[in-house]
């Protein structure tokens, strides 16, 4: 752990709020800080939300996550989507027919930080009916700050890195469809990108391990045009995941347990 980052955005920041320019953005680890980010991540330093910053957890296409501290030392994943180089034609795909968003505008940095609103919001969703995924403590601009799920500064695994390692991975599977079936019955979601890439392994791999589910922010509500499109792929992948450790997976029994029907 370490407060550098900090001290850049501490020293970035008065110097923009001295000269007003039209600079190229300011750029730090793995190029996702401009200006109104820098300034947004400050704000939540002066809020107190963050206490200290650490290095680069994972880097995705449209977002990169960080480590840091919060109050009482608490571990904190922070995600800051990347503005200039996400992919806004498949966020908006997911925003479109979604009641939740539909006064969005379609300007580059108004998807992103609807985005960001959405992951936040489908985070507190899933949580509130049972579902294990990082608590979510606040979102601001392209900022997400949420629960750090692992042990000390290390992460805990994908599913796709250690899944042939569980110890019953059809007990695993029931869980994962358990918590797709909460998602759908009582929050009215579908997870809408679940793989092994999207789920986490909390505990070990052991008996007691337990999925985490993550990158939630493409999920649908039950209203979206595609949403059981969606969720016919959801089932899919895990289906064809587990299949390779022997779990027995019919695929349209499944989908009538996740919707209640069985």
């Amino acid at each position: 752990m370490t407060d550098k980052i900090f001290r850049k955005i501490e020293a970035e920041i008065s110097k923009l709020h001295i000269r007003d320019q039209g600079v190229e953005d300011f750029k730090v680890e793995e190029d996702v800080f401009d200006k109104p980010t820098l300034e947004a991540l400050y704000r939540l330093v002066n809020k107190g939300f963050i206490t200290a910053m650490g290095g680069s957890i994972s880097t995705g296409k449209e977002a990169n996550v960080f480590y840091a501290l919060g109050e009482a030392e608490r571990g904190l994943a922070i995600k800051i989507y990347r503005i200039t180089t996400s992919n806004f034609k498949a966020m908006t795909d997911y925003l479109l027919g979604d009641p939740r968003f539909a006064n969005i505008r379609h300007s580059k940095k108004s998807i992103v930080f609807e985005w960001t609103k959405k992951e936040f919001k489908n985070l507190m969703r899933a949580q509130e009916v049972g579902v294990r995924v990082p608590e979510p403590i606040v979102s601001e601009r392209n900022i997400l700050i949420m629960e750090f799920i692992g042990k000390g500064e290390m992460h805990a695994p994908r599913l796709k890195d250690v899944g042939d390692q569980l110890e019953d991975p059809a007990s695993f599977f029931e869980i994962v469809i358990d918590y797709t079936a909460k998602l759908y019955q009582k929050a009215s979601l579908v997870h809408a990108d679940l793989s092994e890439f999207n789920i986490l392994v909390e505990g070990g791999d052991g008996t007691d391990a337990m999925p985490v589910f993550i990158d939630i922010g493409q999920g649908v509500t039950l209203d979206h045009p595609n949403a059981e499109e969606f969720l016919k792929r959801d089932v899919h992948n895990i289906c064809r995941y587990f299949k390779k450790f022997g779990v027995n997976c019919e695929e349209e029994a499944i989908l009538e347990r996740v919707r209640g029907k069985a």
